[in-house]
């Protein structure tokens, strides 16, 4: 599951360098851009686009470009053929295409579709043109307009779909920090993720709604965001936290989440292996976010670092050693299924 970012021949020069920078340390590899906004009024659009393309792989990033048929002529083309000679690779043709151009484009180009807009009837009309769909993903609209985003479960039935038949799905999340025009209220494909934690939306997206890669749709995102990007791409998802000082021996390094996961408490699989005395102390009880660990009096699971998923009362073989701040509670259910987590 990778996270990917949306860059505009729209938005200005220096901003785009820099979200590819932080782009590049968040360890992603998708971004997303189209050739077909209204609003965006670009002077030399072919010499601007090569500039784009250029730095993404420079940065070994692979660019999405939304097209239209009027994009050939945006960018002085004659044929598609110029487009793979410009540097396109994964193409996602918008609107006004042919099952037999989308097919004919797809042994070019990474065919990625509007996944928003095309059925299961497209997907088998393609398919019986020979399209290899290896060579397809299903890419979903985001949507300025407040209200005319899809229901989560519209998403999720449709990217089970698109992955039993054995292509990867895709979908956008709104930013939080630089927004784009022309309405600036985000561009998210799930209408109930307009706003809220730009990475918790991500989450829910892996988690429940089938999706393989999510994209930023809006320029930007605020600092917090492309950390807790990096740490995932880096296989973990940072809980702060509070810890006592004898304890501080279990932050700042990964731990991971058996994959047998209870629903009860995260599980260190790492912290059972600590060489450390743990005598029994006070006991408490253990809300939500509880940090706590098995004592001598827990036998060979002395030393097993665990978090509360739920309330639990207290257990004279547990020590209290802190707590997962109430705002990190929501990153809980996701630490899963051998999932990595930093106590930070």
């Amino acid at each position: 599951m990778k996270i990917g970012f949306s860059i505009y021949l729209g938005t200005d020069e220096e901003k785009n360098e820099d979200v590819i920078c932080k782009a590049v340390k968040a360890k992603m590899e998708f971004a997303f851009t189209s050739l077909h906004i209204p609003e965006e009024n670009v002077i030399n659009y072919r010499s601007t686009i090569k500039g784009l393309l250029a730095k993404c792989n420079v940065a070994g990033i692979k660019l999405i470009a939304d097209i239209s048929p009027h994009t050939l002529e945006k960018l002085d083309c004659v044929d598609y053929e110029e487009l793979l000679d410009l540097g396109f690779d994964y193409i996602r043709p918008d609107f006004g295409y042919s099952d037999i151009e989308i097919v004919a484009l797809s042994k070019k180009f990474h065919l990625v579709f509007n996944a928003s807009t095309m059925s299961i009837r497209h997907v088998k009309a393609w398919e019986s043109l020979g399209a290899d769909l290896t060579r397809f993903i299903a890419c979903h609209n985001f949507y300025p307009k407040p209200l005319s985003g899809l229901s989560f479960k519209k998403v999720s039935d449709m990217n089970k779909l698109f992955r039993s038949l054995g292509m990867m799905t895709m979908t956008f999340v709104a930013g939080n920090l630089a927004y784009r025009e022309p309405l600036f209220l985000g561009l998210p494909t799930v209408e109930k993720q307009r706003n809220g934690d730009v990475f918790l939306n991500m989450l829910e997206l892996f988690d429940k709604g089938a999706s393989d890669i999510v994209l930023i749709g809006d320029v930007d995102v605020s600092d917090d965001v492309w950390e807790r990007i990096r740490d995932y791409h880096e296989g973990y998802i940072s809980l702060r936290c509070a810890i006592e000082g004898d304890y501080k021996f279990v932050r700042d390094i990964v731990h991971h989440d058996r994959p047998d996961s209870s629903e009860y408490v995260i599980r260190s699989q790492e912290s059972r292996f600590y060489d450390r005395k743990i005598l029994q102390e006070e006991v408490l009880p253990r809300p939500m976010g509880t940090v706590f660990i098995s004592n001598e009096a827990y036998l060979r699971y002395e030393g097993e670092l665990e978090i509360a998923r739920v309330d639990l009362a207290g257990d004279k073989r547990v020590n209290v050693i802190g707590s997962v701040l109430e705002d990190n509670w929501k990153y809980l259910p996701y630490v899963k299924d051998g999932m990595g987590f930093k106590l930070v």
